[in-house]
């Protein structure tokens, strides 16, 4: 059986890969950043056991198209979330590094 540790690390883990595809290819640009990231904290935070979620997406990498925006790709995220299963809290992280969107326990 797992622990309340594994159960939350599992949980952070399973929603920060969830996160990552359900919203990669999502229309963007510099002025409505903030109201994606809202939108992404908003949904990501109805899901059981999140206590916390914050996303910033790095405009620099928002290079608009003809048509006035760019789309999210996985080096935009910069995102951590927080689980808690019984007693036991997970804070995890999703950050692109080394040229890749790397997942990792930070506390």
């Amino acid at each position: 059986m797992a622990t309340d540790r594994e159960n939350a690390v599992f949980e952070a883990a399973i929603k920060l890969g969830a996160l990552y595809h359900q919203f990669v290819g999502t229309p963007i640009s510099r002025s409505t950043a903030e109201k994606v990231e809202a939108a992404i904290e908003s949904a990501v935070s109805l899901q059981p056991y999140v206590t916390h979620i914050e996303v910033r997406l790095d405009r620099t990498l928002m290079n608009e198209n003809p048509f006035g925006y760019s789309e999210l790709t996985g080096a935009m995220y910069d995102a951590v979330i927080e689980t808690k299963f019984g007693d036991a809290v997970c804070r995890a992280q999703l950050k692109y590094e080394n040229g890749y969107p790397m997942m990792k326990i930070l506390d």
